[in-house]
């Protein structure tokens, strides 16, 4: 059954990387295809964007460059350009302002490169790079299927030198990257760009999953992750994401084992719809299951 995955795997990026080719790409870097091509059509989208004059772009550097997120007075102040649309270019620091993600990083005794320097020795004995995703993934399940069957087969005293856990963990992140936002050009296909984006989503996912060994890592913290690294580096996207994870007015809690403040948030959004949408609501719960069918609106909505 394992293999059969890797192989479809194999198949989908292969079909991803021919159709990559010539495509155009919009102002956030989504692939733009021919109504044509069923298959990626879905998932593409042709935005627009509302510009801000010069004057509002220079109001809201001013903004940021004295920013105080205990005061009252800049937070009514960036919920008013939020509103208006934060231009791409001042996006990433509008992020970290809000997220106060350098606080974050200077107030913890977690580093980051110092974490991806201790997984990269087991990664490179594996002779695993986040570089080749798809030759990892066959790697890690081999890897996976034999540690097991060696440890229940051996005698010896001396501890594994890699668990079953670390393994499934590289394996499943690993596996979520194929999936993760699949037209954007930072991630569609086998191009240099592509190749690039998803050894940076693997490292910041696996020294999330690091950094927070409780929670460790669920599937859907690859899109959150991906999205940030569409306007952050790489170190600066962990920690956003981090602060996203932790802090319980934003995500804290969602990705816990339970799921019970997820399923929570899936009533709430439920009864917002049918208050606010009622047809619409009738229209998913006739052709949809609910709960898979937000998937489909993180995948199509824009990013303020």
């Amino acid at each position: 059954m394992k293999r059969r995955s890797n192989t479809n795997v194999t198949r989908r990026s292969s079909t991803i990387k021919r159709r990559s080719e010539n495509l155009r790409f919009d102002e956030f870097g989504f692939a733009l295809t021919k109504k044509k091509d069923q298959k990626l059509h879905h998932r593409c989208h042709d935005y627009s964007y509302p510009q801000l004059s010069s004057v509002r772009v220079k109001e809201l550097c001013e903004l940021l460059s004295y920013w105080n997120g205990a005061s009252f007075i800049c937070k009514s102040q960036i919920e008013r350009f939020i509103k208006m649309g934060i231009p791409p270019s001042l996006r990433g620091r509008v992020w970290k302002c809000l997220l106060t993600t350098d606080i974050m990083r200077d107030a913890s005794d977690f580093n980051y490169q110092t974490c991806l320097s201790e997984v990269r020795g087991p990664l490179v004995d594996l002779g695993v790079s986040e570089y080749g995703i798809l030759s990892a993934i066959t790697t890690l399940s081999d890897t996976q299927n034999n540690l097991g069957l060696n440890r229940q087969q051996s005698t010896s005293p001396s501890k594994p030198r890699y668990s079953v856990d670390d393994i499934t963990l590289f394996r499943q992140i690993a596996l979520d990257l194929q999936r993760s936002f699949p037209t954007h050009r930072s991630l569609m296909g086998e191009s240099p760009e592509a190749i690039e984006g998803q050894a940076k989503l693997f490292r910041v996912l696996i020294a999330c999953a690091k950094y927070n060994p409780k929670v460790g890592y669920t599937q859907g913290m690859s899109y959150i992750a991906a999205v940030l690294l569409m306007e952050l580096g790489e170190e600066e996207a962990f920690w956003a994401l981090v602060a996203l994870l932790d802090k319980p007015k934003y995500l804290g809690e969602m990705f816990d084992l339970s799921l019970t403040k997820v399923q929570h948030q899936v009533k709430v959004f439920d009864q917002f719809l049918k208050h606010r949408k009622p047809e619409l609501s009738k229209h998913m719960v006739s052709r949809f299951t609910f709960r898979v069918s937000l998937l489909g609106f993180l995948q199509t909505m824009k990013v303020g």
